[in-house]
């Protein structure tokens, strides 16, 4: 007998941060799959699951800020690695680095991560881990200590090591992805890469040369000052997953704690901002 779901289809404007807090709050109660798209999200919780007002307690949708609406259909279950592996492209930068699935075919580049996440990048997420490799292949790694914060799948720390850094640490605080990061730096030969689930709270006392952080503006602006005690002089602090629009407070912010801007990348109005001290 076929597992019956029920399927939310929601719209979200602006997308991010708001997708990102979505998808936390409804992990919470019960919902089981993800797919990011152009509007907003679609969300999958089993028919048994599901009760009347199940969203009624959701930070996110009473937020000012964020405008989320949503329509709700019964549906039998889904091929869910057909519908991910649907939705899943590869990132590719210029030739010398590329970020695929397994299914995807290899081409020739100078590092080729083959990762698993087992849930479509959001549709913002291209594009922000898209600079921030561009960034990894731009800057000198050789030998430095290098943080990825909020790592998702690990594919940062691993092109940072890759690139001839150490030692490495990988950090997030959701436990899916702390799996998945510990999975995705041994299938790319990167295992001596620390995985550590938390937050900012487990950086006192820890020293980096460079520190990566794709995450969100209002975690960024939170953790900047952290950030800044944990960079070594002459070090390099990246930043993404905000908007242009964002740029001036997440600058000020880290002016206020001795990093200076030094330059940025924008794709699709997204921002990923380089930092010194």
């Amino acid at each position: 007998m076929a597992l019956i779901y029920i399927e939310y289809d929601f719209k979200v404007n602006p997308a991010q941060p708001a997708t990102d807090i979505l998808i936390a709050e409804l992990g919470e109660v019960g919902f089981e799959s993800f797919v990011e798209n152009e509007t907003g999200l679609l969300a999958y919780i089993l028919k048994s699951e599901w009760k009347e007002g199940l969203l009624d307690d959701f930070f996110i949708l009473q937020h000012p800020d964020f405008e989320i609406s949503w329509t709700r259909t019964e549906i039998e279950q889904k091929n869910w690695n057909a519908e991910w592996e649907k939705n899943f492209h590869p990132i590719k930068v210029g030739d010398r680095c590329m970020v695929r699935a397994p299914f995807h075919e290899a081409e020739a580049v100078e590092y080729d991560i083959v990762i698993e996440p087992k849930m479509s990048f959001g549709t913002g997420h291209h594009q922000t881990t898209y600079m921030m490799l561009q960034h990894i292949l731009d800057a000198d790694f050789e030998g430095k200590s290098v943080l990825d914060m909020g790592c998702g799948t690990g594919v940062l720390a691993i092109l940072a090591k890759k690139r001839g850094a150490g030692p490495v640490d990988a950090i997030d605080i959701d436990e899916w992805c702390f799996l998945n990061s510990k999975e995705n730096v041994e299938r790319n030969d990167c295992a001596d890469i620390a995985v550590f689930q938390g937050d900012s709270a487990l950086l006192d006392g820890r020293k980096y040369d460079v520190i990566l952080a794709n995450i969100n503006r209002n975690i960024l602006l939170e953790d900047i000052p952290i950030y800044a005690q944990c960079l070594r002089k002459g070090g390099n602090l990246f930043l993404s997953g905000f908007y242009l629009e964002d740029l001036d407070a997440i600058s000020s912010k880290c002016k206020a704690h001795g990093l200076e801007f030094e330059k940025k990348l924008e794709k699709d109005n997204w921002i990923s901002a380089k930092y010194v001290n």
